[in-house]
């Protein structure tokens, strides 16, 4: 098999031929359609790609949509002086290509129909039918003139919505783009930057959940030379004088060939070249390329056995780098993804990165959700020849993601809102997968806490969620869930509690944040009634679980002796804010929270900031002076130790803590970056007096360099 039958995205890269053909094909489309029976010429290359993929399509139907497409954009032409019927010939190509099936290249001869010409959704429908049709509508841009500045969020709106009920949909709007990105030059400077933003906070991360690498990466290319385009020149530079005939990555793919061959397994070994923004990142993460880091080695075998086979030769044969290894077989990526990934080293300390899959993994990896052909006949030819192979999201169509989306944009009516949530839902870039006690998983982005569990599998019913249990032990709803982790939110039986709007510090999904939001704006009264009013229903205090990391950072002894009158009266319940864990002798500011609670901070919190930003009027706070802030008793802090790796650290930090009479509440160590590790503890200490003592003794450690407050990080709403 060649490479480009085993590659449908390298023709999308031949952008130099793509523009040779689009000029020919505007010339053939200048002539009109073709003599009745005759595939028009203007097609005819689209009729043989698609082929390739589906030897007996029928492709009556394409001809049809060739002839309503030309006849209705005859006139018109591109701003690069091309006929109008080019774009939709090239979109259509591109899909065709990657594999799309009949009906979905039938919908893109004709996405711009009802946008730009005289052709009706009723015409398509009854024309072509309702699949078609809806295809059509889906990516049919909304009016500005009815929409004015809205258009554009709600025009995505629309388009999401529709593709969560055919995928396809935005299969047809990616190829689309792609092809408008091609021949963006001839547009205004300022409209390519404008556009080439929406593509890259939009478009590319839509591409890369659905599994779209081929589209995916050539987009990422065009943004990157028109929003960085010095970066860009540097990178191509480099790009065009690697390689040549000591190009390391050669000689080790000629050695991996020759270890396949000789352990018999049937494989094929080809160099895949980093794209240029890849290339970049790489250059941004190491500071200076080496020979190997401008491609990797890419093995395509017939079976699943077969990548594992590989795998124990390349281990075998060569030194492999562990901390490379990943296995996406057994467990796919949320996007279809399937590909072993490890990294070999080669003569002369060379390292290359190595790919392991299937030929089918491939023309997933390539081409995602439009290898899988029409998902939505399953007694068709083409469902059976998509069937998903074992360990593949047996409903492609609605992964995790796309229902979390389409469940939030319901609740945020406000176009703003939805185009700015849109933007931070996408720039999650990776999913993990937590466990329901209840049963099923929750498929949340990285970095998400209970709240955001909570609100994935409870709705608007979390808005009374007390604490979670979290691989069986009591948990805060700030706690950080892993990948794996079995949750179990606990509800209050109180009908009228409600969320505090610290609740907002730890939400990461936009389902959760709209929802807290809504209630918030919802109760006013609840959130921020005026200190020394009559108690509202709601504001007594709310059933708390006491975990051993309790999110108030300082617990009640220490809380009910921090704030002065300034609160009016003794009375008023107080907490710590966990964000910041203030302890005597910190400078403190307050906040008036639910039921007319205060959460006090260390004045220099970022939360403090984005509370005032959000014009939420601060209380005077400071520890008591009914005697010295140096009796103020126990309390519990974060402290952030950074250090250099070495062996037995970990045992003389939390010695050293010991020594200091201090107990670990909890303990977190990251994983080591470039020799460096960053250890954080939640402390109970019994005396405010001996913090600083505690801080210095762990900064003697030997390899500590660093011990600092903890500062969590707190999101702007």
């Amino acid at each position: 098999m060649s490479a480009e039958a085993t590659n449908p995205g390298a023709p999308l890269r031949r952008r130099g031929r793509a523009r040779i053909d689009l000029r020919r094909i505007g010339r053939v489309a200048l002539l009109g359609p073709a003599s009745r029976g005759r595939l028009p010429d203007a097609i005819g290359h689209v009729a043989d790609a698609h082929r390739a993929h589906y030897p007996d399509a029928d492709l009556t139907i394409l001809r049809r949509a060739y002839v309503l497409a030309e006849s209705s954009h005859r006139g018109q032409m591109r701003k690069s002086g091309e006929p109008y019927i080019t774009h939709p010939l090239a979109v259509t190509l591109i899909l065709a290509e990657l594999g799309a099936e009949t009906t979905t290249l039938t919908a893109s001869l004709l996405h711009d129909t009802v946008e730009d010409t005289e052709v009706t959704l009723d015409q398509v429908r009854e024309q072509f039918g309702e699949e078609v049709c809806y295809l059509v509508d889906g990516v049919t841009k909304l009016e500005k003139v009815d929409y004015g500045a809205a258009a554009e969020p709600e025009t995505f709106r629309k388009m999401l919505v529709a593709t969560g009920n055919d995928v396809r949909v935005m299969s047809i709007k990616l190829a689309d783009r792609l092809h408008n990105m091609r021949t963006l030059g001839v547009m205004r400077p300022e409209k390519q930057v404008r556009i080439a933003k929406v593509t890259r906070d939009v478009l590319i991360p839509l591409a890369e959940r659905l599994g779209v690498q081929a589209l995916k990466t050539e987009l990422e290319d065009l943004a990157f030379a028109i929003l960085h385009p010095e970066e860009y020149e540097q990178t191509r530079a480099l790009i065009a004088g690697s390689g040549g005939s000591d190009d390391p990555l050669t000689e080790i793919a000629e050695r991996v060939r020759a270890t396949l061959k000789d352990a018999d397994i049937s494989a094929e070994v080809l160099i895949r070249p980093r794209h240029f923004l890849s290339v970049h990142r790489v250059r941004i993460k190491r500071g200076e390329l080496r020979g190997t880091d401008f491609g990797r080695l890419l093995v395509l075998v017939a079976e699943d056995a077969d990548c594992y086979a590989v795998l124990g030769e390349l281990h075998t044969c060569f030194t492999p780098v562990i901390s490379e290894f990943k296995d996406f077989i057994a467990a796919p990526k949320f996007n279809l993804y399937q590909s072993l990934h490890t990294a070999v080293v080669g003569r002369d300390g060379a390292v290359a990165e190595v790919l392991v899959r299937t030929h089918q993994m491939h023309k997933v990896a390539e081409a995602g959700v439009v290898a899988l052909g029409n998902p939505y006949t399953p007694d068709s030819t083409t469902a059976q020849q998509s069937e998903p192979a074992e360990g593949e999201r047996a409903d492609p169509t609605r992964p995790g993601w796309l229902s979390r989306l389409l469940d939030w944009q319901e609740s945020a009516p406000d176009p703003d809102t939805f185009w700015t949530t849109l933007h931070a839902d996408l720039a999650q870039d990776r999913e993990i997968t937590v466990f329901s006690t209840e049963g099923g998983t929750l498929g949340l982005p990285a970095g998400a806490s209970c709240v955001d569990a909570a609100y994935a599998q409870y709705g608007e019913e979390a808005h009374g969620c007390i604490g979670a249990h979290v691989n069986g032990r009591l948990a805060t709803l700030s706690t950080v869930l892993s990948d794996g982790d079995t949750v179990q939110p606990l509800l209050s039986r109180d009908a009228t509690s409600g969320p505090s709007p610290d609740w907002l510090d730890h939400a990461r999904t936009a389902a959760a944040r709209i929802a807290i939001t809504g209630w918030i704006d919802a109760h006013p009264e609840a959130t921020q009634a005026p200190v020394g009013q009559p108690d509202h229903p709601r504001s007594q205090p709310q059933p708390q679980p006491q975990p051993a990391d309790e999110a108030s950072g300082g617990g009640s002894k220490q809380g009910a002796r921090v704030v002065s009158v300034a609160v009016d009266g003794p009375g008023t319940a107080v907490r710590l804010a966990g964000c910041c864990t203030p302890v005597p002798p910190d400078e403190v500011t307050g906040f008036t929270v639910r039921g007319g609670a205060v959460t006090v901070h260390r004045r220099e919190c970022p939360a403090v900031a984005r509370m005032r930003a959000a014009g939420r009027p601060p209380v005077a706070a400071r520890w008591n002076d009914d005697g010295d802030w140096r009796e103020a008793g126990e309390c519990r802090v974060t402290l952030v130790a950074e250090s250099f790796g070495r062996p037995r650290l970990l045992a003389d930090l939390t010695e050293a803590i010991a020594t200091a009479d201090a107990a670990i509440v909890s303990a977190t160590v990251e994983p080591p970056s470039e020799q460096r590790v960053r250890h954080t503890y939640t402390l109970h200490i019994p005396d405010a007096a001996g913090l600083p003592g505690l801080m210095r003794a762990m900064r003697d450690v030997p390899g500590v360099y660093d011990v600092s407050r903890a500062q969590h990080q707190t999101t702007t709403t």
